[in-house]
């Protein structure tokens, strides 16, 4: 009896603490906000004519600006790493931005996405360049718009409009997280996945103490 008392003090009480502490971080943690007050999508058109908009809806934003083909490796990335574990929560959705004149590519690109996975969530918006612009600049973030007005970076939008992510360099990735860079699978894996978490995690309890 002794010998197992001290045998699960040494290895399984270590274990149990640590997963205790991951649970309080899962379930107590709150994604910053970066940018209180994100541009509305009141000049971007849809395919269907049906307005987009970030009022009720967990956005993940993309810009593929006017060279879709060229970012289509990057929709791929997003998809099968956080599009295809989140698209069933009710008021998740992507929208990627692009210029007036990429309908067709961005058909194409839903096309081809369609093959493996539901694009039900997957959304475009179209608009000229300096809506786009102004779009991007009003994430207030320090990146910026290649020629193409496209960027590799996919954004966390709330319910209410505010840029969501993590505040200066995190202690564990070094990565500044006004955004997450859809050209690195570990980024993607290793932080988006876990924010992305963290906010559906987060409305989700809001939404059960609202019911109760």
């Amino acid at each position: 009896m002794k010998k197992f008392t001290i045998l699960f003090v040494l290895f399984a009480l270590p274990i149990l603490a640590y997963l205790f502490f991951a649970s309080g971080v899962n379930n107590f943690a709150k994604l910053p906000t970066i940018t209180p007050q994100v541009k509305n999508l009141n000049s971007f058109s849809s395919f269907n004519g049906k307005p987009l908009q970030f009022k009720d809806k967990i956005t993940i934003l993309m810009f593929y600006g006017d060279n879709i083909n060229v970012m289509e490796g990057n929709a791929f990335n997003l998809n099968e790493k956080i599009y295809d574990k989140n698209y069933n929560f009710n008021d998740f959705q992507f929208v990627a931005i692009a210029k007036d004149g990429q309908q067709q590519a961005a058909k194409d690109l839903l096309a081809e996405l369609s093959i493996t996975t539901d694009i039900v969530k997957w959304n475009f918006g179209f608009a000229s360049a300096e809506a786009i612009q102004e779009l991007f600049h009003s994430l207030e973030t320090n990146l910026s718009l290649n020629e193409d007005l496209a960027n590799t970076h996919a954004f966390i939008i709330d319910k209410n409009g505010s840029l969501r992510g993590r505040k200066g360099e995190d202690d564990h990735s070094k990565i500044e997280n006004y955004g997450y860079n859809t050209s690195s699978v570990g980024e993607l894996n290793n932080v988006m996945d876990d924010d992305v978490k963290v906010i559906l995690a987060e409305y989700r309890l809001a939404l059960k103490k609202y019911n109760k």
